[in-house]
């Protein structure tokens, strides 16, 4: 009886809610309880009214979103329904419980509300602008030696996400009272004794650097740029390592290359080697700045150097298989720079460079520079820029190739070849030490002096020249087959330094009077050697001594003595 007495309880209950909602059901705190869904649907459009707008305040201002710009709307109809699916799932246990809950427990849903969240973002982002604060970050740079530390200010923002969260919960329970605009603090400003910490540590870093170095280039980070790598608290950066990581990797970073060959009347008229593709190990690479700043912080060392680790991938064909004359690998290289060169010295250096370049040396064969270069005049293109002849500088035709035998001379050294002939110009000449020290300078001049070297390797050398006349820099490559050996060049030695004469002022009647024209510089005078030596498997091949005498050089001033202009 008790069982056919609850069945007959819960039946009664069914059929009088059957089409209606359950009770104790509200929407948006109407009642609907009892309502069907036509009814329910009545009962909220004439009780919940559309807000005309949203009142926000914050930071002592009020703001007012105009719902039509937000494009906001109430869905009566829809919540109904929701509230008419309550205890329907269809799941029979589930809904037989929740009929029985709601008798002691009332439910109230939320409004279905439709609104365009991108123009709700962009009426905050406006709001946000008037009363957010921007915060500066501290900061701290290096000028003349001295370091400053900037600690900071503090700034606000708004905490959009929560304010929109309560902007949707208030629409949807029909509340329309205003809403506190939550602002959070941003503060990431220094202490006294945390910019005093921070300037301590930044004061070792004063006069250091960080080498990087991959393949042939090194990269330099100066003082100013390693001070800026200290994290503000301690440590290092992370955000900042990111940032030297992602710089670098654009300057490293390369794609596969497959070789070029094309040779033609015994001379290389294309060529371009395998290169394995490259990509920077970020983490070995953050890693290798952090230790070489520690360094670099807990000791006096200047300089802290490190090579840059990468990643590799192999090309699809080897430089090997598209020539059968031994040429596969990069066995030498040299380079120069001649910044302040007149346009007539850097196009002869162009030329000269172009001509060397794509030539092939036998194996057992002496390279000569003068006989490969040809004749150097007018006649085969050459422009008029100043050389050294008969003790004098003056113009001459090729002015600018001893440039190239120069950096020909350094590419040989590298590679560990036997230099057969070369002799050091009369005076130092600055373009050679610009990226190098004395004494790395090989002079030429047809028929004599001239630049040899032999190749004693058992695969022919392929010459290889880059000139960049925008940056004024010169590159020589050898290419052949390396047998191992390593090359040695010890730090040129200077001695017998001589002071130049006094200025020499010579008396000119092609000047106008009152001008004066400097044909000569003033070099100092020296004695420069160093020692070249070249092992193979821990055996030396052989060994030289570079010697360069130069002489003091006079400056010459002519000194107008002609007409007035």
């Amino acid at each position: 009886m008790i069982v056919v007495f609850v069945f007959g309880l819960f039946a009664a209950y069914y059929l009088a809610y059957t089409g209606k909602v359950y009770p104790n059901i509200s929407i948006a705190g109407v009642k609907t309880g009892g309502f069907s869904i036509n009814e329910a649907l009545t009962a909220l459009s004439s009780q919940i009214n559309l807000p005309t707008d949203i009142q926000l305040t914050g930071a002592g201002q009020t703001f007012n979103v105009d719902t039509k710009d937000i494009e906001l709307s109430y869905d009566y109809g829809g919540s109904a329904q929701r509230a008419f699916n309550l205890t329907r799932s269809g799941n029979f246990i589930y809904d037989l419980s929740e009929r029985f809950l709601i008798l002691f427990r009332p439910k109230n849903i939320s409004l279905t509300v439709n609104l365009d969240m991108n123009k709700l973002d962009s009426a905050i982002s406006v709001i946000s602008g008037q009363i957010s604060e921007e915060s500066i970050e501290p900061s701290i740079t290096l000028n003349d030696g001295v370091i400053s530390v900037d600690k900071g200010t503090p700034g606000t923002s708004i905490d959009t996400n929560t304010l929109k969260i309560t902007i949707w919960e208030n629409l949807s329970l029909g509340k329309t009272e205003s809403i506190e605009i939550p602002i959070n603090i941003i503060d990431n400003t220094l202490t006294q004794n945390e910019a005093d910490e921070l300037k301590k540590r930044a004061e070792k870093f004063i006069g250091k650097s960080l080498q990087m170095k991959f393949e042939y280039t090194t990269y330099t980070l100066s003082d100013k740029n390693l001070i800026k790598l200290l994290d503000f608290k301690t440590g290092f950066s992370n955000q900042r390592l990111d940032s030297v990581f992602l710089d670098y990797s654009s300057k490293v970073n390369r794609e596969p290359q497959n070789p070029k060959f094309i040779f033609n009347n015994n001379r290389v008229t294309e060529f371009q080697p395998a290169l394995d593709g490259v990509r920077i190990d970020k983490e070995g690479f953050k890693n290798q700045i952090v230790n070489s700043l520690n360094k670099i912080e807990d000791n006096s060392e200047k300089t802290i150097s490190f090579d840059i680790p990468v990643l590799r991938s192999p090309p699809e064909i080897t430089t090997d298989k598209i020539n059968n004359l031994g040429i596969k690998d990069l066995i030498g290289r040299g380079t120069s720079i001649y910044f302040h060169s007149i346009p007539s010295r850097v196009y002869n250096v162009v030329l000269a460079a172009s001509r060397i370049n794509g030539t092939l040396v036998k194996p057992g064969d002496t390279f000569s520079f003068n006989d490969t270069l040809g004749d150097v005049s007018q006649f085969t293109g050459y422009k008029q820029a100043y050389i050294i002849s008969e003790g004098k500088t003056i113009l001459g035709d090729g002015g600018g190739v001893c440039q190239v035998s120069t950096t020909l001379f350094r590419s040989v050294l590298n590679a560990g070849l036997p230099v057969i002939e070369r002799q050091a110009h009369a005076y130092r000449v600055g373009y050679y030490e610009q990226d190098s020290p004395a004494g790395l300078d090989a002079t030429v001049y047809g028929p004599s002096p001239d630049f040899k070297f032999k190749n004693d390797t058992p695969a022919y050398v392929l010459i290889q020249a880059t000139a960049n006349p925008k940056n004024y820099s010169l590159v020589f490559e050898l290419y052949g087959t390396s047998d191992g050996r390593v090359a040695v060049v010890s730090k040129p030695v200077v001695t017998n330094v001589t002071a130049p004469a006094e200025d020499s002022y010579q008396d000119d009647p092609t000047i106008p009077t009152g001008s004066v024209k400097q044909i000569e510089y003033k070099a100092w005078g020296a004695k420069v050697t160093f020692n070249y030596t070249v092992t193979r498997n821990g055996e030396e091949i052989f060994k030289k001594t570079f010697i360069s005498n130069y002489r003091p050089w006079q400056a010459v001033y002519l000194r107008g003595t002609g007409p007035a202009i």
